[in-house]
């Protein structure tokens, strides 16, 4: 899986839609959905484009059953990680932030979708202080600082809340 996501065409892209969509499906299936009502000719297009992303790493045959199954070897979420980091790396010298911005600012976000991605950095900001506030040296005199228990806990948890409003989206 070490190639680049921008091997992967749009017209790849689309298959690989049709499966994160559907599951495992057959060339069959998968020009059925594609091209309703297909020739001879899309069935070859699909089982040629199905080759050409099981040799980018991007789909897995199931040779296990009586008929060959194609399945995404990689998620959604994992392609566009990859189309972004390039992006980033290429437009931002690396860096996510102007990306980021940009989606913010840009009014491209509703407001439901501004509150949810407020709740995820939140949520995220929330956890990764905590982590570094456990990794570091106590103080001399000082306990070690330990997460508490929830049975030690005096209110809800606040993390349970955000993931809930961010699933909602």
């Amino acid at each position: 899986m070490g190639q680049t996501p921008q091997n992967v065409t749009d017209a790849e892209l689309t298959v690989l839609q049709a499966l994160w969509e559907f599951g495992p499906a057959t060339i069959r299936q998968l020009t059925d959905r594609l091209y309703p009502g297909g020739r001879t000719s899309d069935f070859a297009t699909v089982q040629k484009l199905l080759e050409r992303l099981e040799a980018k790493g991007c789909v897995e045959r199931d040779r296990s059953g009586s008929t060959l199954l194609f399945q995404p070897r990689i998620d959604r979420d994992e392609l566009m990680g990859r189309w972004l980091r390039v992006v980033a790396e290429k437009l931002c010298n690396g860096s996510l932030m102007p990306l980021l911005t940009y989606l913010v600012k840009g009014k491209s976000l509703s407001a439901r979708e501004r509150q949810a991605l407020r709740a995820l950095v939140d949520c995220w900001f929330f956890s990764s202080w905590l982590r570094r506030r456990s990794l570091r040296s106590p103080s001399p005199g000082l306990p070690r600082w330990r997460p508490l228990q929830a049975s030690q806990a005096s209110r809800p948890d606040k993390s349970k809340s955000l993931l809930r409003s961010i699933r909602t989206l």
